[in-house]
């Protein structure tokens, strides 16, 4: 429908010239003119009949205009709609790993910049190449009625026109894909000196980050005057082709007038026409830059869709999940020849408590990872109920587990939104019910507006242990049959890690419970503790166990109960 109203209003906007060239008829050659042939033999009401004419072509002239407006604007906001969100879709469909080799920034630029860069050109640029090619057929054709000779004189620009163009495009396609990367790259320090505007503020490197900005953003200047001194010469080079067929109208048409050869009327349509048709080309320039800046820009989108994820999703589905948890001879590598785990064995009977301790670095994050499926084991297996997590829907697995993780991410969002997070559609009693499990209803009711208090971008309103509560209660709320605390006192003063176990003794009741601790007094009363040292299992037990056995364990207890340690 946009193309048609494309059309249909170009022709319209041919049609004055042609009624112009009508009225010159019917002055200079009264009842002899083309329009008396017709039947209207009166020379006024000949030029009556031009005038209505002209009214009913400038009407639809505008209707149409309005009308191909309307479709080519909705129709580049739905793609725009689409292809962001299949896009987004797509994105999050890959794994955890691919995110973290990337910069959020550069992912904002493909999702938003270059999504809004091929809106803008089937807003605009899309009817321009519709409305020029439909002039050139039009034109062209009254040319060749009018006046064969001439319609073959004039037209010779044209393929000089688009061969110029196709030269231009070429060129410049390479210079705005250098123009998208650059700006890709200069919204990911953007992004990431927002994210960070606290440490830059602690550190008083306002102006170093300012320098380093303003030369990023020189480079991505830079960058984009190649590409502008290549696509601003089209329109003039251009011209020179046009004015060759312009001159070739008006005088080769002139001297056959003057011979009487070719009525004046006609003669002048020609010369109308010509204008209507060679100038509009100009707009040639325009639109390439427009093309090639949105093919450039679609290019990156494609590239992203094309991406595929480095893991399948699993078929078997897990309705009832018990919750027994088993790390079959596990090894994971996040580089080649640089092992994180080396041969893990850990068995989590349903029901039971397993904290995982040991020093920084020494895989207990990763182990976790691997429980969720955000990586796949280089060799070995993980199990939940007997079945290998690589064989699960992913979204039965994550479903069966809830995470706190000690990096707490709250959305810009109310405190009730943010607990309902995994399970929307819980009521506020369920809310409520889960908030007291986490000892974090008492501070809620004492914010503002309770529940409904907003709490910022990544919950920055909030302190750090309420932070860890709310994240808590969003992990209870799903009644995961796997509960993985990863860190999760690490935020908090003494006083609130003491509320917090308490509430997790009552969460952890017929339910798994995996919690991964640095402070070894959070962890003493669980079942079975697993210690990991450069990714090796080395010890595992009760916390009186391992304290009488003087290996690992032992030494982090009297570390941190303040004995000294050589």
């Amino acid at each position: 429908m946009a193309i048609t109203w494309s059309v249909l209003n170009k022709i319209m906007d041919i049609a004055p010239e042609i009624l112009i060239g009508g009225a010159v008829d019917v002055v200079v050659r009264g009842e002899d003119s083309w329009l008396a042939g017709l039947g209207v033999t009166a020379v006024r009401d000949q030029l009556i009949v031009l005038g209505i004419l002209t009214f009913i072509v400038w009407a639809l002239e505008s209707a149409f205009e309005y009308a191909l407006k309307i479709r080519w604007r909705n129709l580049a906001q739905t793609i725009q709609h689409d292809l962001r969100v299949e896009t987004y879709d797509h994105v999050q469909g890959l794994e955890l790993g691919y995110f973290e080799d990337r910069s959020t920034g550069a992912l904002m630029a493909v999702l938003n910049d270059d999504v809004n860069q091929l809106e803008r050109f089937l807003d605009v640029g899309a009817n321009q190449v519709i409305q020029t090619l439909t002039s050139v057929v039009g034109v062209a054709g009254v040319f060749f009625i009018l006046s064969p000779s001439i319609a073959a004189l004039s037209l010779i620009p044209i393929p000089i026109i688009v061969w110029g163009s196709i030269r231009f495009t070429k060129a410049l396609a390479p210079r705005y894909m250098g123009v998208r990367n650059q700006a890709g790259f200069l919204n990911s320090v953007l992004s990431n000196n927002l994210g960070g505007i606290a440490t830059i503020k602690s550190f008083t490197a306002e102006a170093r980050e300012t320098a380093r900005i303003e030369s990023e953003s020189n480079e991505y200047r830079t960058v984009n005057e190649g590409a502008i001194k290549l696509s601003s010469a089209f329109v003039p080079a251009i011209r020179i082709a046009i004015l060759a067929g312009f001159l070739v109208t008006l005088m080769y048409g002139g001297f056959q007038v003057l011979d009487g050869v070719l009525e004046v009327g006609a003669y002048s349509v020609l010369i109308f026409l010509t204008q209507r048709l060679l100038w509009p080309l100009t707009m040639l320039g325009e639109t390439l830059d427009l093309y090639q800046r949105s093919m450039a820009s679609t290019s990156r989108i494609l590239d992203l869709l094309d991406t595929e994820p480095a893991m399948t999703d699993g078929t078997v589905a897990l309705d009832d999940p018990r919750g027994r948890v088993t790390f079959d001879g596990v090894a994971f590598s996040y580089d080649d020849g640089f092992p994180v785990l080396d041969g893990i064995d850990i068995d989590i009977p349903p029901g039971q408590t397993a904290a995982i301790v040991g020093a920084t670095g020494s895989g207990k994050t990763t182990l976790l990872k691997l429980l969720l499926r955000f990586a796949d084991a280089d060799a070995g297996t993980v199990r939940l109920d007997g079945y290998d997590v690589r064989d699960l829907k992913a979204s039965d697995l994550r479903r069966s587990i809830g995470l706190v993780s000690q990096d707490v991410f709250l959305f810009h969002g109310t405190v009730r939104e943010n607990i309902a997070y995994g399970a929307p559609d819980a009521d506020m009693e369920a809310v409520v019910r889960a908030a007291d499990l986490a000892e974090a209803d008492e501070f809620i009711r004492a914010l503002p507006y309770g529940y409904d208090t907003v709490v910022g971008e990544r919950g920055q309103k909030l302190s750090g242990g309420q932070r860890q509560r709310i994240s808590i209660a969003r992990a209870i709320l799903t009644e995961p049959a796997v509960l993985v605390l990863d860190e999760a006192t690490s935020a908090v003063d003494n006083e609130t890690e003491a509320a917090i176990q308490r509430s997790l003794e009552k969460v952890a009741i017929d339910r798994t419970t995996i919690v991964v601790a640095h402070r070894l007094s959070t962890i003493r009363h669980a079942d079975r503790i697993y210690v990991l040292d450069r990714g090796e299992l080395v010890e595992s037990g009760t916390h009186e166990e391992l304290v009488s056995h003087e290996g690992q364990y032992h030494s982090l207890w009297r570390v941190q109960t303040g004995e000294r340690v050589t």
